[in-house]
């Protein structure tokens, strides 16, 4: 009798160990499935040509998704990545035609490190809820990019302005680049740093993680600024592809970050998740908007596929809850 007990405790800890892996992998295994069906389907899909293109796809979303997933640990939310987008762009196509296209780079993506501190200070000092400041600040932020912009196309006439959104490196643009530099180094000072344990402990539960030492103000601000800095480069990237700066840029841009996260695994109540999750968010998402393109689907198909794998990520991450 004892015997029999012994063997249903482990195949029901056996069971239990299976269905947890598949919960925590389960995004690498829709990857793999995901891939291997575009493949077979697609005398298309394997050429360099169209692999770079889906990588590149991923590039933009990916840089801010990095960021946001330290913002998610940490149990905030950032809404306002879009309008910040915005605001770095328009910023940079105006300094880069008043004076020269590297001092319109670099002042843009001060200008979101200075928006992303706006945000944390407001969260953090004024103890706003992240989701209602940041909504707040979206129309803030927009409003600056509309003021500056005065309604119109800012185009800078200089041709180096576009050398960061269509320039290459060794056959793959630099915005690839610099999102695989965002995921090396924001994905080690989350997993190796003690920046990184706070950020877990803070999104885990901010009253025992105070309590413990560690400084939790201090880390939600900082990762407000990370964010910041992450949409500005993203913004400064579309508008050298583009050409031109506009206040309409980014819009619903922070629906495909957050669901770049929340597809990777990271769990959207705090302290839990990691970098190379929403890497492999960001390119799965591209996969699917690369399949229906291939598939010739209608663009509106891919949202609302977006939005039924969200609430599936979301499912899943109650589970592993």
């Amino acid at each position: 009798m004892a015997e029999l007990n012994v063997h249903a405790v482990k195949e029901e800890v056996f069971g239990r160990a299976s269905w947890r892996w598949l919960i925590d992998y389960g995004i690498v295994v829709a990857f793999l499935i995901l891939f291997t069906l575009l493949a077979i389907l697609s005398d298309v899909f394997l050429t360099k040509t169209n692999l770079l293109n889906v990588i590149e796809a991923s590039a933009v979303v990916g840089i801010v998704a990095v960021a946001a997933t330290l913002v998610i640990i940490a149990g905030e939310f950032d809404l306002s990545v879009g309008a910040i987008f915005a605001v770095a762009a328009v910023i940079s196509a105006e300094v880069a035609i008043a004076v020269n296209p590297i001092a319109g780079v670099v002042t843009g993506i001060a200008a979101g490190a200075v928006l992303g501190a706006c945000n944390g200070m407001l969260i953090t000092a004024g103890r706003v809820f992240s989701f209602i400041a940041t909504i707040a600040t979206a129309l803030v932020f927009r409003g600056i990019a509309l003021i500056i912009t005065g309604g119109h196309r800012l185009s800078p006439r200089d041709e180096g302005f576009t050398t960061l959104g269509r320039e290459t490196f060794v056959s793959v643009k630099y915005s690839v680049w610099i999102f695989i530099g965002f995921a090396l180094v924001l994905g080690f000072v989350l997993a190796r740093t003690a920046f990184g344990r706070y950020v877990y402990a803070t999104g885990s539960n901010r009253l025992v993680a105070r309590l413990s030492g560690v400084p939790s103000s201090h880390v939600r601000f900082a990762v407000f600024i990370l964010s910041g800095i992450a949409a500005a480069v993203a913004g400064v990237i579309v508008a050298s592809r583009s050409g031109q700066g506009s206040a309409e840029l980014g819009l619903g841009f922070e629906l495909s970050v957050i669901a770049a996260v929340a597809i990777g695994g990271t769990s959207i109540r705090g302290g839990q998740g990691a970098v190379w999750r929403t890497v492999i968010g960001v390119v799965f998402l591209s996969l699917i908007g690369n399949g229906l393109i291939l598939a010739e689907v209608p663009l509106h198909y891919r949202r609302l596929t977006e939005g039924l794998i969200i609430l599936l990520a979301v499912a899943l991450g109650r589970a592993r809850s």
